[in-house]
């Protein structure tokens, strides 16, 4: 089993949105653990990934390459559609693990509470339904939560079985083609920045590995 880690900065505040909100509070409450962090869940990682997999692939397709052997990579990264068993475990992209520690200390000496780490981790938007002429529409105002921008994420990559070049170089273009996340990412919320593929020796490979796709590519 080898581990590699990705990590991206929120460029813009973003809605990891959990499904439900907090009555007289939000509609809309972000995820977040018990110390108060938000994340983003990695099924939900996972399934942006995925989307950018599709994406390259049918742009490369239409070009006119033979995507046959990404295609199999995908698959072994990802899983097959109706089978979702896959090289690729992906944790839930969570704030580096030192601050993590040290706030939990915090939290647990009562000098703090995760609603003040939430609190100030996170802004309330609100927005509300406009009608043609410019009037707000009646009862359509809605609250959110959104994570503020500059907020770093990391999340944990696993892959239980054998990997092979082709493997890693896919997976590095969807890293490095990811650039939004979240709800509401058609307003503005959710867009990345600085999204990198670690390698096991804490060093950035996306580049490296993309570009051997790349060149893959146009052989």
């Amino acid at each position: 089993m080898s581990t590699y880690f990705l990590e991206f900065t929120l460029q813009s505040d973003a809605i990891f949105a959990r499904g439900d909100g907090v009555a007289g509070l939000v509609d809309v409450e972000v995820q977040h653990d018990v110390y108060g962090f938000p994340y983003l869940a990695g099924r939900s990682l996972k399934g942006l990934l995925v989307q950018e997999c599709a994406d390259i692939l049918d742009s490369l397709a239409q070009v006119g390459v033979d995507t046959q052997r990404w295609e199999k990579a995908a698959a072994r990264l990802f899983g097959e559609s109706g089978n979702r068993e896959s090289l690729l475990a992906i944790g839930d992209a969570t704030f580096p693990e030192d601050l993590r520690q040290a706030v939990a200390h915090e939290i647990e000496s009562k000098k703090i509470s995760p609603e003040q780490v939430l609190d100030s981790l996170t802004t309330v938007r609100r927005q509300t339904a406009m009608e043609r002429s410019g009037v707000p529409k009646t009862h359509t105002l809605r609250s959110a939560r959104a994570i503020v921008r500059e907020t770093p994420f990391r999340a944990e990559l696993q892959f239980v079985g054998e990997t092979n070049d082709d493997d890693l170089a896919l997976l590095a273009v969807c890293v490095r083609a990811l650039r939004r996340a979240g709800s509401n990412r058609n307003r503005g919320f959710g867009r990345l920045e600085d999204v990198r593929l670690i390698g096991a020796h804490q060093q950035d490979i996306t580049r490296i590995w993309s570009e051997r796709f790349f060149e893959e590519v146009k052989a």
